[in-house]
């Protein structure tokens, strides 16, 4: 996956996971919701049409796989999940990734998106320990 780079973006809103075999793994910065980014590590990528059928399929199965993991994020954070949310906006941030989000009815934003309903409740240090570990774990990793 040469020549891949990540957006700053991500950078600055989340922290690593792990690789899969496809994709960067990273735990957004919001302790509010269980939230796990998957991007491709390919260059140029904005759009999941631009992946090949075989990339397309293990994005697909990233995603399921990244669905376990939020609730592992979850369960570590003491938090339920209703309702996994999965997206690839890039609105914002272009370059291609998807969004695996673990929603409760009472978190902060329920019923609508947690994009924009309001700043961040970032980890502190050592809270992050704890979501990390579980992601691992999940994602065999």
């Amino acid at each position: 996956m040469a020549d891949f780079a990540l957006d700053p973006a991500f950078v600055a809103t989340s922290h690593k996971v792990a690789d899969l075999p496809l994709c960067e793994v990273r735990l957004q910065d919001d302790s509010r919701y269980p939230w796990l980014v998957l991007i491709p590590r390919q260059p140029g990528l904005r759009e999941i049409e631009e992946l090949d059928t075989a990339h397309r399929l293990q994005l697909m199965e990233e995603i399921v796989l990244a669905g376990t993991a939020v609730r592992a994020v979850a369960a570590a954070l003491g938090l339920a999940v209703d309702k996994l949310n999965v997206g690839a906006l890039g609105n914002v941030t272009a370059q291609l990734h998807v969004h695996v989000v673990g929603r409760r009815k009472d978190d902060p934003a329920w019923p609508g998106p947690v994009w924009g309903h309001s700043p961040a409740s970032v980890y502190s240090a050592q809270a992050l320990a704890a979501p990390i570990a579980a992601a691992r774990k999940a994602l065999n990793a």
